[in-house]
């Protein structure tokens, strides 16, 4: 067995078999599903190449519960406005903001939780109390929301580095090398204090 709090290697074969070598058990991906919901830590590599695809297959996790019956999660709305953040210059931060909401949102869950404790112990739920605990859900959506309204006024408040916005009749000019270096160096530290002010907005 792996020590705890150590990440545990899955292996993907050609045949789409993964392979727990803490366990040295063959898993599916609802045994993988079960252990992000325990905390435990684990990597996923391809078993020829040995590169990391972690990421695909988490994904791939989220795909197929999204797929079960009653068990969707991610709003139309959420997922369209996902979709149209690739290729767009928000693309760099939205991950970072994704995350620290999801930090923020835990925290709030765990809160939640020793309320509902607190309040029922393991006495049957009252649920005429229920309209409080979904206010309170409500309350921390808004606040996410809030959030990420926050995070993309700062964005827009950014100019383009290097650049002032063009007139009507003004055709863009050719960028040397240079300059384009520069400016990714300017977006770069832009973003980088984007990254920090959402922390502090997470907090």
């Amino acid at each position: 067995m792996p020590v705890k709090d150590e990440s545990v290697v899955i292996k993907k074969y050609a045949n789409r078999r993964l392979y727990n070598t803490g366990t040295s058990t063959y898993v599916t991906l609802e045994d993988l599903a079960e252990m992000v919901k325990k905390g435990e830590d684990f990597n996923v590599q391809d078993a020829k190449t040995g590169e990391d695809i972690t990421h695909p297959v988490l994904t791939q996790i989220i795909f197929e519960l999204e797929n079960k019956d009653g068990q969707n999660m991610l709003p139309i709305p959420f997922l369209r406005q996902l979709i149209a953040f690739y290729g767009d210059q928000m693309q760099m931060i939205v991950p970072s903001f994704l995350e620290q909401s999801m930090i923020a949102f835990s925290k709030e869950q765990e809160r939640f939780r020793e309320q509902m404790t607190s309040a029922f112990g393991k006495s049957p739920i009252d649920f005429m109390s229920m309209p409080t605990s979904m206010k309170a859900i409500e309350e921390q959506t808004r606040r996410n929301m809030e959030i990420f309204q926050n995070a993309m006024k700062m964005f827009t408040a950014f100019p383009a580095a290097g650049t002032t916005a063009p007139g009507p009749e003004e055709a863009p000019k050719p960028r040397k090398a240079a300059e384009k270096t520069d400016e990714l160096a300017e977006l770069k530290d832009q973003i980088a204090a984007m990254q920090r002010k959402l922390e502090q907005l997470g907090k």
